[in-house]
């Protein structure tokens, strides 16, 4: 069998119960209904003939990627384009608050956006500035990493450690809990250590509560890699209980549970790697699981490998990333699909272009290497921006017009005698969709 072949089988033969859960999960949980109401400003009858266009112009719904390499690149040109066509096909991004990144040297972190480079991890007041001039979400990744704390740290007591995370938990909440909606407060803890804290009971519930404290208003997020496995498939994992208790002992502000889908294994395991990763059954059986927690669920970091820069594997990481992003975007829990990296080329424990090693291996991200769009890029573009995205044209009658949508932002004008009157409206399946026009 071809590569295709075993990549795509389960895509590609999946039954018909499973293509129409996919196609009515996406008309129920991702569409509704609004209606427009037009009136005159002095109540005078309406004109006979009124048009109004819908435009949708972003999603409720979250389609994001880190943006690690915003202004990295060895290049102006390429840093330019970086920051077209991030803003091009994404509504969120993810941004590098790793602790021993961002404060290497204590007291002393690097926030603003003239601080010293750091190899993909740019300032996160530059990374603020970019997403407000694009109309982009950020995102905090992530408040209590253990994986990385900074040197100065590794060795501090339990008590010590947590007075020095309450305080970076409280300037991060001083300088952008008013700009970043979502944090991430806690990543990977059931994979590796560096600190005497993580090994205490209490590690998960004290970040819990202390971002609870300084972050009231804000999304919080749970995320955790090692999941996507036949024995995941139930409420045994440890990953699932760890949010149960979490839940059980008091745990109020916990919004989302983030889920990584980093494919990160060799090309000669993905034949029976696909039974699982790539079979759009254990997939929606996996957020069934976890939609018993009742919680909201994200895909907080993906990557597709392509596993080489031919085409025929271009092709077939474009296809695998149509079927994966179509299962996640189908589903009720589900509300952001996250992409690790956008380039080829500059994953992470790589030199920059050496793709003999690290995440580079895996040729996973979206452009190549010299910024050129991949089949994949393109293939996500045409689901979020074409064919998820609603353009309406509608005849009113009588001072009303309705129409069904994706949930999101639109720009509507109202046409009537000749003359065009613009509005701004949401479609949130969290709030009332109408809209009243006045001519």
């Amino acid at each position: 069998m071809s590569r295709r072949d075993t990549a795509l089988r389960f895509f590609n033969n999946q039954s018909e119960e499973l293509k129409l859960r996919a196609k009515s999960g996406i008309e129920l949980y991702r569409k509704g209904n609004a209606d427009i109401t037009i009136r005159t400003a002095d109540g005078s009858p309406l004109p006979e003939n009124i048009t109004v266009e819908a435009e949708q112009v972003n999603h409720e719904f979250r389609f994001g990627a880190n943006i690690f390499m915003l202004d990295e690149f060895e290049c102006e040109e390429k840093n330019v384009i970086y920051r077209k066509k991030f803003a091009e096909l994404f509504n969120l991004a993810t941004l590098p608050f790793y602790w021993s990144d961002l404060e290497p040297e204590q007291g002393k972190p690097r926030f603003a956006a003239d601080s010293p480079k750091r190899y993909r991890r740019p300032p996160t007041d530059l990374c603020v500035d970019y997403c407000r001039e694009k109309g982009i979400e950020p995102k905090c990744h992530c408040l209590n990493y253990d994986s990385f704390v900074p040197s100065w740290v590794v060795d501090k007591t339990v008590e010590e450690h947590k007075a020095l995370l309450d305080k970076r938990f409280r300037e991060i909440a001083e300088r952008y809990a008013d700009s970043i909606p979502s944090f991430e407060v806690t990543n990977e803890t059931l994979q590796r250590s560096r600190s005497k804290f993580f090994f205490e009971d209490d590690f998960l519930e004290w970040s819990y509560r202390t971002a609870d404290r300084y972050f009231p208003n804000n999304r919080l997020i749970i995320n955790d890699y090692n999941i996507w496995f036949p024995e995941s498939y139930n409420n045994r994992l440890a990953y699932y209980m760890q949010i149960e208790r979490l839940l059980r002992s008091g745990i109020t502000h916990l919004d989302s549970i983030g889920m990584q889908f980093h494919s990160f294994f060799p090309l000669s395991a993905e034949e029976r790697m696909a039974a699982t990763r790539y079979n759009p059954d254990r997939l929606y059986a996996l957020m069934d699981a976890y939609a018993k927690l009742q919680l909201a669920q994200q895909i907080t970091e993906m990557t597709i490998p392509a596993y080489s820069d031919k085409a025929e594997d271009e092709e077939i990481q474009a296809e695998l990333i149509r079927g994966v992003y179509t299962t996640f975007f189908s589903h009720e829990a589900m509300e952001a699909v996250i992409y690790w990296n956008l380039v080829d080329g500059y994953a992470h424990n790589a030199k920059p272009g050496d793709f003999s090693g690290g995440e580079n291996l895996y040729y996973g991200g979206l452009l190549r290497f010299d910024m050129s769009e991949k089949p994949a890029y393109k293939t996500l573009y045409n689901l979020i921006h074409k064919e998820w995205r609603t353009s309406e044209k509608i005849k009113a009658q009588n001072g009303k017009a309705s129409f069904r949508g994706f949930y999101g932002d639109y720009k509507l004008n109202v046409i009537a005698d000749g003359k065009t009157v613009p509005a701004d409206f949401t479609l949130s399946k969290n709030s009332n969709s109408r809209v009243t026009v006045i001519i």
